[in-house]
């Protein structure tokens, strides 16, 4: 672990353990991704507005567009040297650093032609290496897509899904249509939308920051780690090594029961069987083109 820098200590398990009868206020931070400051906009402020009433949250609302985010080139020099590898000097660091501030997370984005934003996407594309090296255990983390007509559902769950491969604890988003001008009736249903959420996420940022993983979380886990332990000059393995998790029974310390040790064993198997198999796809490939 000593080899590690101040930023992966960080990113590994960052302490969220307060001293008995303290009460820190805790950090939102919402990214959204559009230049208007109208309805998706206005629908993170109403969340945060909803959030920071309980008088124990901060909140921050962060432009993606106010900063300048260059389009991943698909090099995968991140996952096989490392992020600081990368030939873009942009602010995706920045924008990381607000994260890993953060107690909980907002994505906010517009439905534009039946996906999140081009600003958005440009976005998530460059956090690519963390969907391998996932550092954002121990934060809540919800979505937020206003659409004009259909697909806003689809969104969210692309979003929500987003969000458990970066390893937030998931509060399921939502989304809301808004015609312009907003009508009466569109604007009350999503005020109610964004109450109930505010609720659920506030319930969970007080909630223990570690949860136990469900057998779905020990597969992805086992199984990932067990695929990187065969590529041994990948920095994914050398980043699994230096944290320990090739040999723990998951991200971070948490207690896992006799099945599901036994089913992290299974998954073991599994993902080791699976890796041969790739392998050898792999080698048949370069020996027809040898």
């Amino acid at each position: 672990m000593d080899s590690l820098s101040a930023d992966q200590r960080a990113y590994a398990l960052p302490s969220r353990t307060e001293p008995q009868g303290a009460q820190r206020m805790k950090k939102v931070t919402a990214l959204v991704g559009t230049i208007r400051r109208k309805h998706t906009y206005g629908a993170v402020q109403g969340l945060l507005a909803n959030l920071e009433a309980y008088g124990d949250v901060e909140c921050e609302i962060v432009a993606i567009g106010d900063y300048r985010i260059e389009t991943c080139g698909g090099c995968k020099l991140c996952f096989e040297k490392g992020e600081e590898f990368c030939p873009l000097k942009d602010d995706r660091d920045v924008l990381i650093g607000k994260i890993m501030a953060s107690d909980g997370v907002v994505f906010a984005s517009p439905n534009y032609s039946f996906q999140v934003s081009a600003i958005m996407k440009t976005f998530l594309d460059r956090l690519g290496f963390l969907f391998h090296r996932p550092r954002f255990h121990g934060k809540t983390f919800t979505s937020i897509v206003v659409q004009g007509i259909y697909g806003g559902g689809k969104i969210v769950k692309y979003l929500d899904f987003v969000g458990r491969g970066l390893g937030f604890n998931v509060v399921k988003g939502s989304h809301a249509t808004a015609f312009e001008p907003m009508t009466v009736k569109e604007q009350l249903k999503q005020d109610k939308a964004l109450a109930r959420q505010s609720k659920r996420f506030h319930r969970r940022l007080l909630k223990p920051a570690y949860s136990v993983p469900t057998l779905f979380d020990l597969m992805i886990f086992r199984m990932s780690r067990t695929s990187i332990g065969l590529m041994l000059r990948n920095r994914d393995y050398t980043y699994f090594r230096e944290l320990g998790w090739l040999e723990s029974d998951y991200y971070y310390p948490t207690r896992i029961g006799p099945l599901k040790k036994t089913a992290g064993s299974l998954f073991d198997l599994i993902g080791a069987a699976m890796s041969k198999v790739k392998g050898d796809q792999y080698c048949g490939k370069k020996d027809l083109t040898a």
